[in-house]
Formats: structure tokens, sequence, C-alpha cells
């Protein structure tokens, strides 16, 4: 069967799949680089398995305290290593991104404290953690300060205004390398470096914390190479490859990791307890599988701004410029727009591709918000989908697909119900 008839198959019409391959003919030498940055990237896991000994040993279950725990050890002095930190925390009791950044911030913040963002408003989820809305348990509610300063309109970083914002308060400076749920850039790696030199050259004793999600293996370093005192994320998303089903990461300073440990355990446990229930095997070949699951999704959101803008949307970042994390925000300009491209991305799916994605009030969200994600573990953000709030500008945040294929799929389904439904026309 030829492959423009599979496409066919699959729902995606022939003008919109020559549409697709026209776009993809000129976009082979970047695909080629972010080959070499995977390659790259996999002899870097390959290495810290191998120094460590990884064998079949570290694949057996622990339950109920998990004392001694080779493989959950183990594959935590793997995770430092890949990201040249002193210590790892790498677990399956952590839920989620969100909880991963709520340990490293109550670990390390006491009352009268402040916490600082030098990058503007943090994501939605973090605004109830920190206090900024008001929720029983935050940092807030247990005496912790919060500063913050924004961005300048070009979204470049406003050194005046952090350098204002230090103050002897100040211990824990937060940055959010990807753009979450705002059309402004990612930041590169050498930048997030740029910015903690600044700011531990105003306070050298201030800590840095970088959510690093989203951003994992896009570029041959992370931020811990550049000075960050801790880098944490979710399993299900980069570092999870699509094969871990729960889990989150911190990596940094043995202080700093002891102390996540204690606050995510109990004080005095710390490290030495939480059973790995089955998921080392998933954990490690996860992690040993991400830098290539990382390079497809990269190209799928490449090709989703060239695809898009060319259609005249404006697309974060544009169709040219350089990666730093694998979302793709593609402003749509409206409610229903932003459904037609969710249904697209739903029907491409393996998984509940027959659901009709829709607006819902989801927790920790003051906007409804729309997500279409039929994935093997459920919001993996590393696999195929796309979701944002429905308020202007009425972006929409492309992300993920396990294989590259997947992911052109997605989008080239995404285009397919725009077209249907009126909202786009193909150039002639």
């Amino acid at each position: 069967m030829e492959i423009e008839a599979m496409y066919e198959q699959l729902g995606v019409s022939r003008a919109v799949y020559e549409y697709g391959e026209a776009v993809l003919r000129d976009l082979r030498p970047r695909f080629d680089a972010i080959d070499q940055t995977a390659e790259y990237n996999q002899g870097k896991v390959l290495a810290a398995m191998q120094k460590n000994r990884v064998n079949a040993t570290h694949f057996a279950a622990t339950t109920g305290y998990g004392y001694d725990d080779e493989g959950r050890d183990n594959l935590e002095r793997v995770y430092a290593d890949v990201f040249h930190t002193e210590a790892a925390l790498v677990r399956p009791q952590i839920t989620c991104g969100t909880h991963a950044l709520t340990v490293a911030l109550s670990a390390n913040l006491l009352p009268g404290d402040e916490l600082l963002s030098p990058v503007g408003a943090p994501y939605d989820t973090l605004e109830e953690v920190i206090g900024i809305r008001e929720s029983k348990c935050s940092l807030k509610e247990y005496g912790v300060t919060y500063a913050q300063a924004d961005l300048k309109p070009d979204g470049s970083f406003d050194y005046d205004a952090i350098r204002e914002k230090i103050n002897e308060r100040t211990k824990l400076i937060t940055i959010q390398r990807s753009k979450g749920y705002a059309t402004r850039p990612s930041f590169s790696v050498a930048q997030i470096g740029e910015l903690i030199a600044f700011c531990k050259s105003v306070k050298p004793d201030v800590k840095v914390m970088v959510d690093n999600c989203y951003g994992e293996f896009v570029e041959p370093i992370e931020p811990s190479d550049l000075g960050a005192d801790m880098v944490v994320g979710s399993l299900i998303k980069n570092p999870g490859g699509g094969l871990a089903p729960i889990g989150g990461y911190i990596c940094g300073t043995k202080e700093c990791v002891e102390r996540c440990a204690y606050r995510l355990s109990a004080p005095g446990l710390g490290q030495e307890v939480g059973a790995n229930l089955g998921l080392m095997p998933s954990f490690y070949q996860g992690l040993f599988l991400s830098p290539t699951v990382v390079s497809g999704a990269l190209k799928g959101a490449i090709f989703a701004a060239n695809i898009y803008e060319n259609l005249g949307f404006a697309c974060v970042p544009n169709a040219t410029e350089d990666r730093h994390d694998i979302i793709q925000a593609v402003t749509l300009g409206s409610r229903e727009a932003m459904v037609a491209f969710c249904k697209g991305i739903q029907s491409a799916a393996p998984v509940d591709s027959y659901v009709t994605p829709e607006p819902w009030a989801m927790p920790g969200y003051d906007s409804d918000v729309i997500m279409a994600a039929g994935a093997f573990v459920q919001g993996s953000s590393i696999e195929l989908s796309a979701d944002g709030p429905i308020r202007p500008p009425y972006a929409v945040y492309f992300q993920g697909g396990l294989t590259w294929y997947h992911a052109k799929l997605g989008i080239l389904m995404s285009l397919q119900k725009l077209v249907e439904a009126g909202l786009v026309k193909l150039p002639e």
C-alpha cells in the first residue's frame, strides 16, 4: 500500500498530506542536527549506566519500607551522573512535575525566607503551591514570601529588576525553563547559566532551582552543568522515555537533595525508605530510550511550527528558531480553532482515538482547559498531546510523540480538522 493511501485511511486527505510533505522538504538539515544531539545524549546516558554497573538485580521489585533497595539507589546514582550533580532523588512516590517542584521548594525554604522568580509568573499549577492563589498548605501559609521580576517585552531577562528584587531574605530562586501556558520564549541552557551566574554574583549563597520539565535531552548540556543547585522534572515527560508510568526526579547538591528526601518521606528517614513497587525496569529503560524519544518530539515541534506559520498563525518558537524544549505554542485565535486542533491530535492517538476532547475546569487552573491525549500513561506529555487554557490569545501547546512518525500524523490530523471546520484554507 502506498504511503498516501495509508494516511488517507488514517483520516488525512491527500491535499493535507502533500502540503505536509512540501513543508518537510526543507527540514532535513535541522532533523540531522537533532539526531546528532540525540546521539550525544544517548552516549551520556549509556556511560552513566555502565559506570554504575547496571545489572538484572537492579530490576527487582521491593515493597513496604523499601529498605536496602539497591535498584532504586543505583538509579539515583545514574541520574546524578547523567545530570552531573552530587546527588539525585528519583521516586515513584513523586506523582507529577508539580509535586516534584513542591517537594524541592518546601524542603529548601523556611518561614521568613523569600522565593524569587526572575522569569515572570510561574506555571499555573504553582500559583497555589506558592500562594499567589490562596490554597491550604501553600508556601505563603507557612510564612514564605514571594517576589517576581517580569521579563522584558522581548522575552529577555530584566537584570536591573532582578538585582532590585534580590534581598537578604531571598533564599531560593526558581527558573522555569519551558514557557508553560505563556507565549514567551523558552530559555536555552546557556541563557539559564547566564541568569544563574548573575543571581549568584548578587547573592553568592542563594540557591537556584530550575524547573527542567520538557527540556531534558533537548540540548547536550543541562542547567545543572551551569550552576543550578537543583534541576527538577517529571518522569512522564522527557526522562521517562514514555515507559515510566509515574514518578519525578530532583538532581542537585547533596544538601538540597537530602532536604528534599526528608520532605518527601519524613525527617530522619529520607532516602532510606520508598519501595520501587516493580517499576525499576521501566525507569531504567525509559531513561535509556529518552534521548531518541525526545528527538522525535523535537522534530514534531519543528514540523508543527513550519506547518502553521506558513498558514499565518503565530508560533513560539517560530519556524526557524533554535529549540530549548519540546513544546510548540500555536496561537489559533479562537476557542473553535483550539477545539478543532485538539480533536485532530486526539483522533491520531493509539488510545482513546474515538474520544472528543472538550474544555473543562481542570484542578489547579483558573481557566477551562482543553486537553487532547490518547496516551498509554495518563497525562504523559512525552506522548503525543496538546492542551491549553481557553482564554486569549487562544494558544494551544503541542508536545510529545513517542516516535517522529506519530508526531507527524498528529500535526497533519490537527490541520485536517481545522480544514474540515472551515477555519484554515490550504495554499493553492
